[in-house]
């Protein structure tokens, strides 16, 4: 499927276009696009002062570029804004990014020619992925110039499993490198591409997340016999929430019939927190992902290039400005990341009381035979251990300082930094929630006796079943926990 922009792309849009989905665009973006580039030969014609197209940039924006020496200055942006060093992002990640950096050309205000656009069309087309460094930006100018860098021939991409360098991919999908104008070489650098395409990509994947820890923690209640009367709908409106509230329904409708949650019923006055409160925990996380993802489509929403051009060709406008920092974003993806952990932090505590013989009620450890056999002991550190990086992940970047360009860059919203440290929230938490579906699903096998599970609950643990069986300390628990993990990165949970 494509998706063609017309007006403004939203976050689902680019997430879409980050999984693979082609984008096009529409011929009144077209003309927008070509229009701001007519407006920005003009500024080159009449010598009118502007930030990057006939000067320098950051400290030397009061330097000014002969017309001689502006398709240098574009050239020199790129090479010397590719910093980026470390692992690279992945092909989801830097076609979000490149969708991203398409969306805010399209709105018609940064002066690009039709060429670089049709460029950055034709590597989402081919699937040709540059190679873009996770590390390196302080604000937003580094995981762009390394797509630049393809666009001009340098750098590296890979294509159909095969790392080449610039020309060489530009060749195999039938370019030529381009030779950047006035401008240009700011404009693929500039804005807030990269922060939103990551922040895309990780709302995509913390969506469904959710949805598995909704699952999960039904699974997990029922297994440790639940009292079910904390989630009626007339006890949960009393702190309105649209997330606690959505939260509640679900657990509800996993629940629904199910013998264990009847055979516990008035067992305990109150269950644990960690039990009790699933609703509060998700539901806010939800709150803060629907917030999050409305900031990321008014990010999509907005010109993020600096300068902007504007007017006509017969009476340009340049306006210098700072819509290329981003500190709602940057906000955003901080508050995102810190729901994230604390959803994996409340999945391994409900894992524990799974596992934990002090207040399970079933084998110590989920062992077929505690003693000799460990079961998911370790299993518990490793979730463990992966909460408690979380907790460090989950400090703020958009308070992180930082003082750049000579001073004339003295304040920093890192946006970029909060996008890519939610991915790794992420990370963790799936792997967290994995452990919890395993040891609900190991605590199910001993409780197939007792009761009969809730048919909403029984397609969770039958789907754990068709990939990994009852463990019994025969295997390395790792590849378990792996197949489960890709279970809730790649596919949604079954629906009720």
């Amino acid at each position: 499927m494509t998706i063609t922009i017309d007006q403004v792309l939203t976050w689902r849009d680019v997430a879409r276009v980050g999984a693979g989905e082609a984008l096009a665009l529409s011929p009144a973006t077209w003309a927008r696009v070509e229009q701001a580039s007519r407006i920005v030969e003009r500024i080159v014609e009449t010598g009118v002062r502007a930030y990057g197209v006939n000067t320098g940039v950051g400290a030397l924006a009061d330097t000014v570029v002969d017309r001689a020496s502006q398709s240098l200055l574009s050239r020199s942006i790129v090479l010397s804004h590719a910093c980026g060093v470390g692992p690279l992002l992945g092909s989801r990640e830097v076609r979000a990014i490149i969708a991203a950096q398409i969306a805010n050309f399209a709105h018609g205000h940064s002066g690009v020619r039709r060429e670089i656009v049709q460029h950055l069309t034709a590597l989402l087309e081919h699937d040709c992925i540059p190679d873009v460094p996770s590390k390196g930006s302080a604000g937003y100018l580094t995981h762009n110039a390394h797509t630049a860098l393809v666009l001009i021939g340098e750098g590296s991409a890979t294509l159909t499993g095969r790392r080449m360098n610039g020309r060489e991919a530009l060749a195999a999908i039938g370019l030529q490198p381009l030779v950047l104008g006035a401008k240009e070489g700011l404009s693929l650098v500039n804005g807030t591409a990269c922060a939103t395409g990551l922040t895309a990509a990780a709302l995509l994947r913390a969506e469904r997340l959710l949805d598995w820890a909704d699952a999960i923690a039904a699974l997990t209640l029922e297994a440790a016999g639940c009292q079910i009367a904390a989630f009626e709908e007339a006890v949960l409106a009393l702190r309105p929430s649209a997330g606690i509230a959505k939260v509640g329904a679900t657990l509800r409708a996993r629940l629904e019939g199910s013998g264990l949650v009847t055979a516990a019923f008035g067992r305990r006055t109150q269950d644990a927190l960690s039990l009790r409160s699933v609703p509060h925990a998700h539901g806010a996380a939800r709150d803060v992902f629907d917030n999050s993802a409305r900031i990321a489509d008014q990010e999509l929403a907005s010109v993020t290039d600096n300068p902007a051009v504007s007017g006509t060709p017969e009476h340009p406008i340049v306006s210098s400005e700072a819509h290329a920092v981003a500190p709602a974003l940057g906000q955003a993806a901080d508050s995102l990341a810190i729901a994230v952990a604390q959803i994996g932090a409340i999945s391994e505590r409900r894992m524990d009381r799974l596992v934990n013989p002090l207040v399970s009620g079933l084998p110590p450890f989920l062992a077929s035979d505690a003693g000799s056999h460990s079961g998911l002991m370790i299993a518990q550190y490793t979730a463990a251990a992966l909460s408690n990086e979380n907790r460090r992940l989950a400090a703020p970047a958009s308070l992180d300082g930082g003082l750049t360009s000579g001073l004339q860059e003295d304040f920093l919203a890192h946006p970029t930094a909060a996008a890519g440290k939610l991915h790794g929230v992420i990370d963790n938490a799936e792997y967290i929630l994995a452990i919890e579906l395993m040891a609900a699903a190991q605590a199910h096998d001993f409780l197939a006796a007792t009761a009969p599970r809730a048919p909403g609950t029984d397609l969770v643990y039958q789907i754990v079943r068709q990939r990994i069986s009852h463990y019994g300390d025969e295997r390395p628990l790792n590849g378990d926990i792996e197949t489960v993990r890709s279970l809730i990165r790649e596919t949604a949970p079954p629906a009720v």
